[in-house]
């Protein structure tokens, strides 16, 4: 090696440890940026050249070192890992959320609630049966029958309410997804372009995955790798991403609950645009919206629930008060009366005068209250209203007891995955500051050589020698 080669390979190290220290101090800046994944500066010697020389051999040493390359120091198996428990995280925790809602609507066990309402119903049929002849507990019972069936039209609105705005939800998630899946396509796009001509895409790659995060989050959506550095993403087997391009998909089926029995909604799915295929993402939110705005969902059941509790109210009532006679004289009138599809929000008080309720048994004198007195009862049977609530109610209860924990097993998951992903990924500032010092150490140690073949090249061509003088 000769003397002014010295040089070059101390400038090759002193540039190499800069660049090395600026890698060093991009991690310390981003140690609190979201989704930043440390990088690291990839050092190489630089291999001798040989020489030839009058002698048969000529030894050298190596001509420097050279930064060949900063690495993103992630690991693709946790990143999706991490993906994959965030789609399984978020349709568990979007379970959990639209039972708990659901459940929040009943308002049980309260005294505000439907199973007190249906029990001051049957108590102010007591009250009739013990006081035939008192108007006043009459209108006591056409009241609380108001009461009821207020409460039982209140209780599926809030239900029709809950899947419309879900509905909405799901069309601005599904916006939300195509966007972001354009979003990715460009990413791909500039990423292969600086790996083409380069150059380092790391951060870009970063975002990238952050975009790819949100998308699992929605849909599931599972990552496949491509050598040019692009990233495919796939919902239910099918191309969301393929490397610059995104498909997008939309939603169709019904935009409000029209009926509340399964055979007659229009279930709520997801297609791809271009072609109208159907796709079923098998996890994420949007996997959960669907399952619970389906026919066979916890939302149609509810509704189907109240008009169940409406037609039995109503028959049970009906049943026995058609046998019996009012004040009036009058038999053979209902005392509910069920208007339009609906029986849930059809439900209504037909007996409005005190004189028209049937609380005595035809042929038993005007002021018997024999019937009122089964009336009073009917809450009691094994098939009554009051037993099927109570059913629904405990049911449902379970199933949000079940999906809440469900969801905390989940996050459990998701949680972990997620702190082994950052003990790979995430930048510790201690390291940093250790790689920093070493940085600056090899710097100091080339500028030395530096300085000490400056010195020796000015021994050499200044001090060795008189010729020419």
């Amino acid at each position: 090696m000769s003397t002014f080669s010295g040089l070059g390979t101390a400038l090759s190290s002193l540039m190499a440890q800069r660049q090395a220290l600026d890698v060093a101090g991009q991690n310390i800046a981003n140690a609190n940026t979201k989704g930043y994944t440390r990088q690291r500066a990839e050092l190489t010697s630089v291999e001798s050249l040989s020489v030839p020389t009058m002698f048969s051999s000529s030894q050298a040493a190596g001509n420097g070192v050279k930064v060949t390359g900063i690495s993103r120091l992630g690991d693709t198996f946790l990143d999706d890992r991490v993906r994959a428990e965030t789609g399984t995280s978020s349709f568990r925790k979007a379970q959990a959320s639209a039972l708990s809602r659901l459940e929040s609507t009943l308002t049980e066990p309260a005294d505000s609630g439907v199973a007190a309402a249906l029990g001051e119903y049957w108590a102010a049929w007591e009250d009739v049966a013990n006081r035939p002849d008192d108007t006043a507990a009459r209108q006591v019972l056409i009241g609380a029958a108001d009461a009821v069936a207020s409460q039982v039209s209140a209780g599926y609105r809030a239900t029709e309410t809950q899947w419309q705005q879900m509905r909405t939800e799901t069309q601005t998630l599904v916006t939300e997804v195509n966007t972001t899946a354009e979003q990715v396509a460009r990413y791909n796009e500039q990423i292969r372009s600086i790996i083409v001509t380069g150059g380092s895409p790391n951060e870009l790659v970063d975002q990238r995955d952050q975009l790819a995060l949100r998308l699992a989050e929605l849909t599931g959506a599972t990552a496949r790798h491509r050598d040019d550095g692009t990233m495919d993403l796939l919902v239910d087997g099918n191309p969301l991403v393929t490397g610059i391009g995104a498909s997008a998909l939309e939603v169709t089926g019904d935009h409000r609950m029209t009926d509340g029995t399964t055979s007659t909604i229009n279930q709520v799915g997801l297609r791809w645009a271009s072609t109208g295929t159907p796709v079923t993402p098998t996890s994420g939110v949007l996997a959960s919206h669907l399952a619970v705005l389906s026919p066979d969902g916890p939302l149609a059941g509810a509704a189907g629930t109240w008009n169940a509790l409406a037609t039995r109210l109503a028959e049970s009532v009906n049943t026995i008060h058609r046998t019996g006679a009012g004040l009036d004289g009058v038999s053979g009138r209902d005392f509910f009366a069920v208007d339009g599809g609906i029986p849930a929000t059809g439900l209504r008080v037909a007996v409005t005068d005190p004189a028209q309720v049937a609380a005595a048994a035809v042929g038993q004198g005007t002021y018997d209250g024999s019937l009122a007195d089964r009336l009073s009862q009917v809450g009691q049977g094994a098939d009554s209203p009051d037993r099927l609530w109570r059913d629904f109610v405990v049911d449902l209860g379970v199933r949000t007891r079940a999906a809440d924990q469900r969801a905390t097993v989940s996050e459990a998951a998701r949680a972990t995955a997620e702190n082994l992903q950052l003990s790979q990924a995430s930048v510790d500032i201690d390291e940093e500051t250790v790689n920093m010092l070493a940085i600056q150490r090899a710097y100091e140690g080339a500028a030395r050589v530096l300085t000490a073949v400056d010195e020796m090249l000015d021994v050499l061509i200044n001090r060795t020698g008189v010729v020419g003088r």
